[in-house]
């Protein structure tokens, strides 16, 4: 549901339609990634898809938006979830998104790029003939006109894009039994911000959306009329949304805001959570295992308490003490393998031999789940290499290396890890695997990998 830009050239909508992840990091979180993925479920099946499919990633920017760049992810960012005022709002950008996805608009606005970028190009051909010719004033204008045709294009398509995918995500909430208040009320912040930057019905041919009051008007009679509109949202996933929002106002906003916001007269669970994190980022450790403490005292079977807990201690240089509420979280998270990853790491910084084996069956359990975890890779090598198996190290590094890009390394340690396990058994398949790959990625990209 982007509310970003106002282009003036074809340029900058090419390289926002290519990078739109670029320069922005991601954010993981155990229970956030828990909570989106219960909110998503009856959308995505109401939208005939599979939840295991779908992947909800939260984007560490501030800015209010959300995109789909291909397949099926979804990213919202960390700004959209602190100005939703509830996770209904969420659910209703993220049914806005999975309409992109169904109704296949990445694609689609690739193959649309070709005709307005045909038009840029061949106005930049003439207008350098003319300008050669001497005719530079005339030379100019046919760029620039053909600069405007094709941006005009391009957005013009853009805002039929949002016009379907806004009507797809309403259906979607419907099939879902969701009420779209939240989506209405989102719809109607975007509205807001559109008044704060001048942004009106007038400017509406230079949007790739359509302005939020037309979107409104559009969507407010179907949403009211189906049968879910006076449906309460859920108030279990509401009150896990209040928690994860306050965490992650912890985590991303200074110390000094996030104190202002949740001062210490402030004694609910919200406050202590955004609090402990803001005291743990500041360097205040004492302050920050009291709010954990207090947590864990008003929760003791929360996972997610015990977590914080843990990760406190452990990255406060107490990795002992750090076990057992780790070890608690692991287990009552049913192995989750973020949670698991930081308890596997705790039990390697013990720096005692005795906790190898278990940190590797954890870690191995951990990469199992989620192998698009570089942290769990380096500490599964780590606790390889401290126990001695260099080999097992090696393919770790790689598989680390392999889903980093960075092919030459995944080359090199998956052969060290070939050579060193016995044959055919499932790691020395699994280096082959990653050998090949990389070998077959250099070969394919010399550039990229001609040695300076």
């Amino acid at each position: 549901m982007p509310m970003k830009r106002l282009l003036s050239v074809f340029a900058a909508a090419v390289l926002l339609l290519a990078q739109p992840a670029a320069a922005q990091s991601i954010l993981r979180d155990a229970e956030t990634e828990a909570m989106f993925a219960d909110m998503a479920a009856p959308i995505v099946t109401a939208a005939g898809l599979s939840p295991r499919n779908v992947r909800v990633v939260l984007v560490n920017d501030e800015s209010v938006n959300a995109f789909v760049a291909g397949g099926q992810t979804v990213y919202i960012h960390s700004g959209t979830i602190q100005a939703a005022d509830s996770l209904n709002e969420v659910q209703g950008v993220f049914a806005h998104e999975i309409g992109h996805i169904t109704g296949g608009h990445v694609p689609l606005s690739g193959r649309m790029m070709k005709a307005p970028l045909g038009i840029t190009v061949l106005s930049m051909v003439l207008g350098l003939a003319a300008i050669a010719a001497g005719s530079g004033e005339a030379g100019a204008g046919i760029m620039a006109a053909g600069q405007q045709a094709a941006t005009g294009s391009y957005l013009a398509f853009s805002r039929t894009q949002e016009s379907a995918a806004d009507a797809a995500g309403a259906s979607y909430l419907t099939g879902a039994g969701i009420t779209g208040k939240g989506y209405l009320s989102f719809f109607k912040k975007m509205q807001q911000l559109e008044y704060r930057y001048g942004i009106t019905r007038k400017v509406g041919f230079m949007l790739d959306h359509p302005v939020s009051g037309e979107r409104i008007a559009n969507l407010t009679e179907t949403l009211t009329s189906a049968k879910p509109w006076s449906t309460p949202s859920n108030p279990a996933l509401e009150e896990r949304f209040r928690r994860v929002k306050a965490k992650l106002k912890g985590y991303v906003q200074t110390p000094d805001r996030t104190l202002a916001d949740y001062p210490e007269s402030n004694r609910s669970i919200y406050a202590h959570y955004a609090r402990a994190y803001a005291y743990h980022k500041a360097g205040y450790p004492d302050k920050a295992h009291a709010e954990a403490d207090a947590l864990v005292k008003a929760e003791p079977g929360n996972p997610y308490f015990q977590e914080i807990k843990g990760q406190i201690l452990l990255e406060s240089g107490k990795p002992r003490e750090a076990l057992t509420p780790l070890r608690y979280a692991t287990d009552k998270s049913g192995q989750n393998p973020l949670i698991a990853t930081t308890f596997g790491h705790a039990l390697i910084a013990t720096e005692d031999k005795a906790n190898l084996s278990e940190a590797i069956k954890v870690l191995r359990v951990a990469v199992a789940r989620d192998d698009q975890n570089p942290t769990a890779w380096v500490q599964l090598g780590t606790a390889y290499e401290a126990s001695g198996d260099e080999a097992r190290a090696a393919l770790a590094t790689a598989e680390r290396a392999s889903m980093t890009g960075d092919s030459r390394t995944a080359a090199q340690r998956a052969a060290f890890a070939m050579a060193n396990i016995p044959t055919n058994t499932p790691d020395w398949i699994r280096a082959q695997d990653i050998a090949m790959t990389a070998r077959n990625d250099i070969e394919d990209n010399p550039k990229k990998y001609k040695r300076q």
